[in-house]
């Protein structure tokens, strides 16, 4: 079956509680729920469903692609489908809406799933912030730069100012870029990350501020401070990424005196530093999967992927960092596979809910900060 351009279109099928399921759909049995789940998935032949590789099981195996926010929008794009499932949080959804075509459709299973740290950087407030910063400093002089783990306004906001987004596979090219632009850099929203990247660059401590959007006065910087510092980090940071600590490193080198460690470079420079590796979500995956037969790897991000490498390399021992409670995301586990049965199943009676659609005037900006990082990074 296929939706047709004349389906029913629902931005939020329940306007008084962004959680709302239809209670039939609540608390089902797994078989139940992955045998539907599969009828539902064989009766429609006009979508694709992207899993992130931060969700459970339970959701990723019902998806055609599993990989990370900016590696599945570019699917989505590339996909033959008019309606794209989107498995992970909200400006995932966001920006596959902004690369795919006009006749496509993203959907959430989910729209309470939304990322924290892209909620630590608003627009309003980043907006405000810009206003201070270049009251004491020449905006000319300043490139921001965004994290795509961010909002599409927030990318919006970074092009109309000169800037760019980045990953964090190409965080350390973005930064050379913005300095050939400028002489300062504006970071939003991942604190951790931008002084991860300094650091790789080879910048220092003494080289950077932290700008906190609740703090009064420059974010709680003096106007010298801030002239003197070639990077503003908005105090912002993965929540998940951040729980863990150098006791985690050693207390595990300790318990496995063989272990590899790997992080995410979202993770707090002291983690960064005390590991043996560090890199994004496809870079720790290539690393496990590369690793040779009987090594141990203690992996520093969110525990569903650990699990999956766990599970996809039974050749070695891997496991997470911290215990499974500490580097759980529970903005990823808003995506409950109770969710992604209901609106396949919409989909199914011709009903298209829970659609991501970004503002258009934000959706042009927003594409050509992503352009600037495809194109010029």
């Amino acid at each position: 079956m296929s939706i047709t351009d004349d389906a029913e279109l629902s931005l939020w099928k329940y306007s008084d509680s962004l959680g709302a399921l239809p209670d039939e759909y609540d608390g089902l049995p797994d078989d139940e729920r992955k045998e539907r789940t599969e009828a539902a998935l064989e009766e429609l032949d006009d979508v694709v469903v992207l899993g992130h590789n931060y969700q459970r099981h339970s959701v990723t195996r019902h998806a055609d692609h599993l990989g990370d926010s900016l590696q599945l929008s570019r699917l989505a794009a590339e996909a033959d489908a008019s309606n794209v499932v989107f498995c992970g949080v909200t400006f995932m959804a966001e920006t596959a809406d902004i690369v795919t075509d006009e006749d496509q459709r993203v959907v959430m299973p989910s729209m309470e799933a939304s990322c924290p740290m892209a909620g630590m950087a608003e627009n309003i407030q980043v907006d405000g912030a810009w206003n201070e910063l270049t009251s004491v400093v020449d905006g000319e002089d300043v490139t921001p730069v965004t994290y795509v783990n961010s909002y599409a306004s927030l990318k919006a906001f970074t092009a109309a100012k000169g800037g760019t987004c980045c990953t964090s596979s190409n965080a350390s090219d973005a930064f050379e870029w913005a300095l050939e632009q400028g002489e300062k850099i504006f970071f939003t929203p991942d604190k951790h990350l931008a002084h991860n990247t300094l650091h790789e660059l080879g910048y220092g401590d003494d080289d950077f501020v932290i700008w906190d959007p609740w703090e009064e006065n420059l974010g709680g910087n003096t106007p010298d401070e801030i002239r003197d510092a070639t990077f503003i980090l908005w105090e912002g940071f993965c929540q998940v990424h951040e729980r863990f600590g150098i006791e985690d490193v050693r207390e595990t080198r300790e318990q496995h005196p063989d272990v590899n460690v790997i992080v995410h470079p979202e993770c707090r420079r002291e983690v960064v530093e005390a590991a043996d590796y560090d890199g994004s979500t496809s870079t720790i995956i290539e690393t496990v999967e590369n690793a040779p037969e009987g090594s141990k790897w203690a992996i520093g991000t969110e525990i569903h992927l650990t699990k999956r490498l766990a599970r996809e390399n039974p050749d070695k021992e891997v496991f997470g960092l911290c215990a499974d409670g500490c580097s759980d995301c529970n903005a990823m586990r808003q995506i409950d596979p109770d969710f992604l049965l209901y609106v396949l199943e919409e989909m199914v009676d011709g009903n298209v809910v829970n659609r991501i659609d970004v503002d258009e005037d934000d959706k042009k900006l927003a594409g050509k900060a992503l352009d600037t990082m495809l194109n010029e990074l």
